[in-house]
């Protein structure tokens, strides 16, 4: 549970509710002067009031983004900044680290593939912006060496790290497994996080004024991803998944760009921008730009370009449903949609990792080489 989810403030604020109960209740058993009664009172009292600050003070950081992660908040963030060359001829990507899966001979990349560790220069939105690329075992095989792979571009949600891609949903390792397996295709996964000018959430939206988010995605991304790596620069050669945020981005990014990704999918994905402290104003009055930003709204405008859609949700325990029903009814035939609706799930990671093998296996499907 991240440090700005609303589980971590809601439990908060359930504790310091239940230590208050339980301090009147209490109080009068504790209320003679031996060392055990006096204890009791102090520890009671020192729990709610660490309960009450704990809740105030995440619901200010909720507000106000003064750290990000927990490893922020402890000082664990202690990795040092990359400078990028934007000058005339700098590469848009530049790889500044690399790692191995944990598998049998995953020191060698033709066996088990390699994650870089890039930083993403975009040349029309200016934005920078950290990331890691899945190149799967073939990449490196000699008998691969001039084939193109499909890739797919892996969004988690607000305020998530790209980092919550790998340890966290384990994207790499079940790309590995199902291509392995024979299941899916080997595949090039580009791991972010939509948070491109943090602390900011800008929801994928090209901001007045502002950061132009929607472009570095739209455009700048994928541009570089093709100059960087063998990888094919026709629709079907490039989707765009996500949960929650990212999975919002997805669709918006299918609908506005059939050109450029030919499928998509958003896991526990809404449908609208969010509007809250943490996006601040998003449209500057623009009604045009917030029709874009609505999602089902911009389906009904869309007209059909062959484009894949996979949504999802839950019958309980997500807020999604009603609307992921309409965006069902909503594609138009020319275009495809399919769904995975589980019984019972949450906005969490454990309702996401039973959702992304069978997602792999449909993008792949979806997607060529």
């Amino acid at each position: 549970m991240g440090l700005t989810s609303n589980t971590v403030l809601t439990l908060a604020i359930v504790a310091g509710v239940l230590l208050f109960v339980a301090t009147v209740w209490f109080w009068p058993r504790l209320s003679g002067r031996t060392w055990r009664a006096v204890s009791g009172r102090v520890g009671l009292l020192l729990a709610t009031q660490l309960a009450l600050f704990s809740a105030v003070g995440l619901a200010a950081n909720k507000s106000f983004l003064f750290y990000g992660s927990w490893a922020d908040l402890f000082g664990q963030e202690t990795e040092l900044g990359v400078v990028v060359d934007h000058s005339a001829g700098a590469k848009d990507i530049k790889v500044v680290g690399t790692q191995k899966l944990d598998v049998p001979g995953g020191g060698r990349p033709a066996v088990g593939g390699q994650i870089q560790k890039v930083v993403v220069a975009g040349e029309k939105s200016k934005i920078t912006s950290p990331a890691y690329v899945y190149l799967p075992p073939e990449y490196f095989q000699p008998q691969h060496a001039k084939d193109d792979f499909p890739a797919a571009v892996v969004l988690t949600g607000y305020p998530g790290t790209a980092e919550n891609l790998i340890k966290g949903l384990d994207y790499p390792m079940r790309a590995y497994k199902q291509a392995k397996a024979g299941k899916m295709k080997p595949m090039v996964l580009v791991m972010m996080r939509p948070t491109v000018a943090p602390p900011r959430d800008t929801e994928c939206v090209d901001i007045p004024g502002g950061p132009k988010t929607e472009t570095f995605f739209a455009e700048d991304l994928p541009k570089a991803i093709g100059e960087s790596y063998r990888v094919g620069s026709k629709p079907q050669n490039l989707g765009f998944v996500g949960n929650s945020t990212g999975g919002y981005c997805a669709l918006k990014m299918g609908i506005h760009y059939p050109g450029t990704f030919g499928a998509v999918a958003g896991l526990s994905a809404y449908y609208k921008a969010a509007q809250d402290p943490t996006t601040g104003d998003l449209f500057h009055g623009d009604k045009a730009l917030k029709a874009r930003a609505n999602v089902l709204a911009s389906l009904k405008a869309k007209a059909p370009s062959h484009t894949s859609f996979l949504v999802t949700s839950s019958r309980t325990g997500e807020g999604n449903l009603a609307d992921t029903k309409k965006f069902i009814a909503g594609v138009k035939r020319g275009d495809r949609v399919s769904s995975i609706i589980l019984d019972s799930g949450g906005h969490n990671f454990n309702t996401w990792r039973r959702e992304i093998e069978p997602m792999l296996i449909w993008i792949s499907g979806r997607l060529q080489a």
